[in-house]
Order: C-alpha cells, then sequence, then structure tokens
C-alpha cells in the first residue's frame, strides 16, 4: 500500500508524527512487514529518537543548529534566506528516507522511539511524506 501524508509544521524542530503512522499501519492490516517512509522536500527529513524527555529533542536541534550555522559567508545558495543552505546541508547530514519493521499490526519501535519530520527552515510549511507499507 501507498499513501501519502502531510505533515504541518508551524517552523525549524523536531515534530513528532508517530501516531499518524501508527494509525496508518493499523488500517492497512499489514500484520508482518515493513514500513517505509520519505520525505518529499530538500530541507526537511526524518528521524526516529527519544520521545520521552523534550530535553532530548531540545539539545538535538541547538546542537544541530550550532554545527550549521546561517549567514556563513561560505554558502552561495540563499535564495529563500539565511535558512535556505543550512536547511539543504542539514537534509543531506540526516535521512529522507526511513524503514520501520511492522510487527503483530504496529510499528515496532522501541519503548522511548518516535517518529519524527524534522524541518530545517524556519517558516516550516506542509511537508509531504510517501508511506509505502508492506507484507
Amino acid at each position: 500500500m501507498i499513501c501519502y501524508l502531510t505533515v504541518s509544521t508551524p517552523g525549524q524542530g523536531l515534530h513528532e508524527f508517530t501516531d499518524k503512522i501508527d494509525a496508518l499501519v493499523r488500517d492497512c492490516g499489514v500484520r508482518e512487514g515493513l514500513c517505509t517512509l520519505f520525505v518529499q522536500h530538500t530541507s526537511a527529513s526524518l528521524l526516529i529518537q527519544e520521545n520521552a524527555d523534550p530535553s532530548a529533542k531540545h539539545d538535538l536541534e541547538q546542537w544541530f543548529n550550532r554545527l550549521v550555522k546561517e549567514n556563513d559567508p561560505i554558502y552561495t545558495h540563499q535564495n529563500e534566506g539565511p535558512d535556505d543552505m543550512p536547511g539543504h546541508i542539514k537534509s543531506a547530514l540526516t535521512a529522507t528516507q526511513i524503514s520501520i519493521p511492522v510487527s503483530e499490526g504496529r510499528l515496532a519501535l522501541g519503548t522511548w522511539q518516535g517518529v519524527y519530520l524534522w524541518e530545517h527552515r524556519h517558516r516550516g510549511g506542509a511537508r509531504r511524506i510517501v508511506v509505502h507499507i508492506g507484507a
């Protein structure tokens, strides 16, 4: 089964959408298989990360912003503002596709794992994700 999911983001940061993917897996009826997610954007990425303690998410966002700074004079691609090239770099350093096993009709995530869309742009927006669930 292939479907499309839109995750709307208010701006830069990690935005959890585990519940939406869980619902799709339950509704499709696959008991054992694989759920593959692919984000169709060049300045957003996908991540599986801790979803219990918000400080882990905060620290990861802060560290990444320190690693890939805005307004670096080396950037020539700045068509859409100072977060444009850093958004592309962050996307290149992370993942645009992830796969999660499906077991007993559910995502086989660990106790503290959640699925996140990582928005790398300040303005955010609607991000389209292709979801493939197969047995």
